[in-house]
């Protein structure tokens, strides 16, 4: 495959799929030129990979320098992975944790690369990570003060302290924990096991300057949007569960009249198996996490001009003289 097509990625990614095509999801997972072979057993993992060698003998070349033969716990794409979690590279982390402060740009996108690579293990990536987004953004003068000093700090931080993931349990019903502030939106995916929450995936996302100026109740169903469309992959076809503060989340499902970006959001949820739980924003503390932070920005200036939408649910009274005007039109 040559370098510095476009398109070789997919090509190549296509390729491998179709010469494991039968072997996918069943014996192997593909990616690029990695893959992992795993069984049910010691013996049943070395039947699986026999049959790979066998094809792969057939159709490809192995470096067998880069490979590793029956393991309890391996590296695969730049995550240890083992029978019942999931890790960060503590090397890769601690080379990113040594790294001196930027002093340009480029040596910002550089550092929210890497540490974005982790941003899933990360409970408020989008939030603390703020500060150093903004410099990326056009004809903002690169000035690296201490709000930046702090995020970047805090960041390493947060890396260093990566917790555990586990893998989903598909017999057990997903639960889901959103919440929305003034500008972010958090959520967690987890399982509870064993009487114990165990956490899947960290997702958080910042408001665009629309999202900015939506209501309350349009925030908090957008963090639903927002997390269902992110899990979707886990999500078709399980009961979810999803945990908010806001209580009028329950009711809107089933509100026949609102607003139409509100009913939009609620036909993309019905092809989910949702319930909406109520919970305090004391017992919501994970997502609240994730969204409420202490955050210094100037107030948003009022909207001069309505929606038509809201124009349209204003109603006027008839004057009390209207019947003696239309009488003397009339005439």
């Amino acid at each position: 495959m040559p370098f510095g097509l476009c398109n070789a990625p997919a090509t190549f990614q296509r390729c491998m799929m179709s010469i494991f095509s039968d072997y996918v999801e069943k014996i192997i997972e593909v990616f690029m030129d990695d893959f992992s072979v795993f069984g049910d057993s010691f013996d049943g993992c070395l039947h699986n990979l026999s049959l790979i060698l066998k094809r792969c003998v057939e159709t490809i070349v192995l470096n067998w320098e880069k490979y590793h033969f029956m393991v309890k716990q391996g590296m695969v794409l730049g995550h240890i992975i083992s029978e019942k979690r999931m890790e960060v590279d503590k090397s890769k982390i601690d080379l990113v944790c040594h790294l001196p402060s930027p002093t340009s740009v480029r040596e910002v996108r550089s550092f929210l690369g890497h540490a974005g690579f982790y941003r899933r293990f990360i409970k408020n990536f989008s939030k603390v990570s703020q500060p150093l987004c903004r410099l990326l953004q056009k004809d903002v003068a690169f000035n690296f003060n201490k709000e930046c000093t702090e995020s970047f700090k805090q960041l390493k931080e947060l890396l260093t302290m990566a917790p555990i993931i586990v893998p989903p349990d598909w017999s057990l019903p997903f639960k889901l924990m959103c919440d929305a502030f003034d500008y972010a939106l958090g959520a967690v995916l987890g399982q509870r096991k064993d009487k114990r929450p165990h956490v899947i995936y960290y997702a958080s996302r910042t408001l665009n300057d629309a999202q900015l100026n939506y209501s309350t109740t349009e925030k908090e169903l957008l963090a639903v949007v927002f997390v269902l469309d992110k899990f979707r992959s886990y999500l078709i076809g399980t009961t979810v569960i999803v945990f908010t503060n806001h209580a009028a989340l329950k009711y809107l499902l089933s509100k026949k009249e609102a607003k139409p970006r509100l009913i939009r959001w609620i036909l993309l949820l019905q092809e989910f198996d949702i319930e909406i739980r109520d919970k305090k924003e004391s017992e919501n503390v994970v997502a609240d996490h994730l969204s409420h932070m202490m955050h210094n920005e100037k107030s948003l200036p009022i909207a001069e001009m309505l929606p038509d939408e809201q124009l349209m649910s204003i109603k006027v009274s008839e004057p009390w003289y209207a019947n003696l005007v239309n009488f003397l039109v009339s005439k």
